[in-house]
């Protein structure tokens, strides 16, 4: 990254952009105490620089950057060398390649934009530019990030929202909440509720990504000054107007997904993005709202058919929140991969030389019931001893329910790599 960040001193670098009242509070209401890590000082002097708001980008290297030695180009690399006309026409869903290109935008959702921005320029979006949207409210439990992907011509978005980060303890008490608040979300039932955590944390950076997917379906106002709107004063960058747009996550991050998803094709005022609406891919994505909810959701041709959720194994979050909150449901089509840990396990023992290459092999399989709510709480510690079992080659192969170990982004990408490609660095 160092080198790549080098040579892009002469072009378009990562730079903070003004944004309309996310996170004032930031700049002068915060006192930083010489007990913070560096890493929270550079938050702090990025947030700063930014004039304290929450809205940042990233321009993707160049080939040419990515390759400064042999050729820009070879059998692997790209690892799909014509991906925006394949998101472009992408009819049936779940697309392998799509489903491939969204757990990777989505598993490096957790770093900064120049590094998705480069991950994705390596997948095939050569020239992408990402804006990241970025809102935070300690005390209401509120640590909400997205991500706008858009190709080079401007014809293709990705939605990317951030899941739960590891070392982020807002986020953990939010997705642990024992008794999680609800609110009112008017779909088919006047009664359907949404998960309060999760529907807040989507309207915290909601009005932002608006603003900026309105300006991507409308090229001719990109050089009106909009009052209030600083985004809109920039110079056009895109050629074209915004065609297809796909929303991903994982975790956390897919339940925001899938509830934006739901938010699009329901409320009226967001027809024009519905239309150019054409999946939503989660991944190890909870629970967001009761079993009314999910009912109406299921209702929707569209969020029955096109929101798809894949589940790994034995991952425990899409079984969240737990019976102990109340009753919560799934909705949209679910695939699960499905691993024979005991065969494989078998395997391993009579022949070693196999071992690395065949534990975690399975298959995806589509499942006519979406997984169910954990009974109770007891599911939440033996996840965690699942964790610890799958680290030695003897326990191994022990059947378990629930596993947080199943719930890493990187598992997502490697059982959804399709055959013939070898990993998202094209290499």
């Amino acid at each position: 990254m160092a080198s790549v960040e080098t040579t892009r001193n002469n072009r378009q670098a990562e730079k903070s952009v003004p944004a309309s009242g996310v996170g004032k509070a930031m700049a002068g209401g915060r006192k930083v105490g010489e007990t913070l890590t560096q890493g929270w000082e550079e938050r702090l002097r990025e947030a700063l620089e930014s004039d304290g708001r929450g809205v940042s980008e990233a321009q993707a290297p160049t080939f040419e950057e990515l390759r400064p030695y042999g050729h820009q180009e070879t059998a692997g690399f790209p690892v799909y060398k014509d991906l925006e006309n394949r998101l472009l026409n992408a009819v049936d869903q779940p697309d392998p390649v799509v489903a491939h290109v969204m757990a990777t935008c989505a598993a490096y959702a957790y770093s900064d934009p120049k590094t998705l921005s480069m991950i994705m320029a390596r997948m095939g979006l050569e020239d992408n530019h990402i804006q990241m949207i970025r809102s935070s409210v300690d005390a209401m439990l509120i640590c909400s990030t997205a991500f706008l992907i858009q190709s080079r011509s401007g014809r293709v978005a990705i939605l990317c929202y951030r899941g739960t980060e590891p070392l982020n303890f807002i986020n953990w008490l939010s997705d642990l909440d024992v008794d999680p608040e609800r609110i009112g979300y008017r779909i088919g039932d006047p009664c359907a509720t949404v998960h309060a955590g999760v529907y807040r944390n989507v309207r915290a950076t909601r009005y932002e990504v608006m603003n900026l997917l309105r300006r991507a379906t409308d090229r001719h106002s990109d050089h009106a000054q909009v009052p209030g709107d600083a985004l809109h004063s920039r110079p056009a960058r895109f050629d074209g107007n915004l065609e297809a747009l796909y929303i991903t996550g994982h975790s956390l991050g897919g339940g925001m997904a899938a509830l934006m998803g739901v938010m699009l094709r329901h409320e009226r005022k967001y027809e024009d993005l519905a239309a150019r609406l054409r999946a939503v891919y989660t991944f190890g994505q909870p629970m967001i709202g009761d079993p009314n909810f999910a009912e109406a959701c299921q209702s929707e041709p569209f969020l029955r058919d096109k929101v798809i959720r894949y589940t790994y194994d034995s991952d425990v979050v899409p079984h969240l929140p737990s019976t102990a909150s109340g009753p919560f449901r799934h909705f949209g089509r679910e695939f699960h991969y499905r691993i024979p840990h005991l065969r494989n396990g078998i395997v391993g023992t009579l022949a070693p030389a196999a071992r690395t290459s065949i534990t975690r092999k399975g298959r995806w399989e589509a499942r006519r019931r979406p997984a169910p709510q954990m009974p109770g709480l007891l599911g939440i510690p033996l996840s965690a001893m699942a964790f610890v079992a799958r680290k030695f080659h003897a326990t191994r192969a022990l059947p378990v329910m629930y596993s947080i170990d199943d719930h890493l982004p990187q598992h997502y990408i490697s059982a959804l790599t399709p055959p013939g490609v070898q990993n998202e660095f094209g290499d």
